[in-house]
């Protein structure tokens, strides 16, 4: 095994390296595309205050783009040769250039390393949550469109309260996708700033050009003092989950609703057979298990902040606890990314029963519009509210779409202020994230 650290004629016990290591290298090879990048950038600022020549330079930038090339293609595996994706790093660049590769890490350590290469991925993975949250709002906005004044019972409780429309709750959608695709975007602010060149956490003896690096990769700007920035591991790890969150709790409720309005109790909607499964037992059976694992995919999430949070009850500076917050960081962000990548096709292919859910509109749930009405006319609300409780039979000849035409509060069912739904969306689109 391949050990940075190993100063020659230290015994290594394989059982404690066993655990030390644990899954890191399995976690490292998603990180390993974005730790060469940095190692390209850390590369060039070398350059740039002369601890490297040109040709050093030139070769080293070669053998790490072909090392990247090599590991996409399957011809370099990230193995147990290895303690972690950073030593296979230094140790192909030794391997196929000597010392230009032994000069590689100077001003860097394996700390700010892991600290690049995380901010690079929760950086890819902010871009695409913001990208997925905007594709499910479009999705959600053209089905407001095309079933705006359809109308659904709206529940409290769990029980059917007043009059709706699918355009109202599809909306509601809309607008929660977009809120959270902000809180993306938010995060991704946190996120967007160069912690290479902080090496272990108090800096180097070296000019570093630290702004030239992080300009390289993209980055907005630095995280400034080393101290704060090797803090902020694990933290800027719960901001993103937090974003994750924030969508996979609207993703929750969706399939929540779904999952009550496809049972044949309710039989409002029908979602595509593709998201569904049948049973190894009855044969009359299907299954909307894509609609209950979306359900559930919150709870990754959730898992991964609490681990992520329980190991961070530490002093300043680097301590390998931290090295248990990257599997779950990971593991929740792909899960996250693969659950939202469903929603934007579950929601265009939803099949309303617009009769079923017209019948369930029965005449007790028009009593607060007539309550309202009365108020309306002088009649001070409670008393409007009594009476109206001794009067339901009476609001029998009422229809559903007289009480969604009647809905004019902003927000409302005859107010769904779609345009303005579409126009927000519109500027997220126009302004990258």
């Amino acid at each position: 095994m391949t050990l940075l650290w190993d100063k020659g004629g230290s015994a290594v016990d394989e059982r404690v390296q066993r655990f030390l290591a644990g899954d890191d290298l399995l976690y490292d090879k998603k990180l390993f595309l974005y730790d060469v990048a940095a190692s390209r950038a850390h590369v060039d600022g070398l350059r740039r205050i002369a601890l490297l020549s040109d040709a050093e330079t030139a070769a080293l930038d070669g053998a790490l783009t072909q090392l990247a090339d090599d590991f996409i293609a399957g011809r370099f595996a990230l193995d147990a040769r290895y303690e972690d994706g950073h030593s296979a790093i230094e140790a192909f660049l030794v391997e196929k250039l000597g010392d230009a590769g032994r000069k590689v890490h100077t001003g860097r350590s394996r700390n700010d390393q892991v600290l690049v290469a995380l901010r690079l991925f929760e950086r890819d993975a902010l871009t695409a949550l913001d990208a997925e949250l905007r594709a499910s709002a479009r999705a959600a906005l053209d089905r407001a469109r095309a079933d705006e004044n359809a109308p659904l019972p709206g529940y409290t409780h769990l029980q059917r309260a007043v009059p709706s429309s699918v355009g109202t709750w599809m909306a509601g959608f809309v607008e929660s996708f977009l809120d959270d695709a902000e809180w993306a975007r938010a995060a991704l602010r946190h996120v967007d700033r160069s912690p290479l060149g902080t090496a272990a956490g108090y800096g180097v003896n070296l000019p570093l050009d630290r702004a030239a690096v992080a300009a390289r990769l993209g980055f907005r700007a630095l995280a400034w003092n080393p101290v704060a920035a090797h803090n902020g591991r694990g933290k800027l790890e719960l901001v993103v989950l937090g974003a994750f969150g924030q969508a996979l709790l609207d993703v929750r409720r969706l399939a929540w609703d779904l999952s009550l309005f496809s049972t044949a109790e309710f039989a409002f909607v029908r979602v595509a057979d593709r998201f569904s499964t049948g049973s190894s037992i009855m044969p009359n059976k299907r299954n909307p298990d894509a609609v209950e694992l979306l359900r559930a995919a919150y709870a990754t999430c959730a898992g991964a902040e609490a681990e992520i949070a329980s190991a961070l009850s530490l002093p300043s500076g680097y301590h390998r606890d931290l090295q248990a917050t990257k599997g779950p960081l990971v593991r929740a962000v792909e899960h996250g990314l693969l659950a939202l990548d469903l929603l934007p096709e579950l929601i265009r292919t939803l099949e309303w029963d617009r009769d079923r859910m017209r019948a369930a509109i029965t005449p007790d749930l028009f009593a607060t519009d007539r309550a309202v009405e009365l108020a309306r006319a002088g009649v001070p609300f409670r008393t409007a509210y009594r009476q109206v409780a001794d009067e339901l039979p009476s609001l029998a000849m009422r229809s559903p779409e007289e009480s969604l035409a009647a809905r004019v509060s902003p927000g409302a069912c005859a107010d769904l202020g779609l345009d303005r739904l579409a126009g927000r969306l519109a500027l997220l689109d126009n302004e990258p994230p």
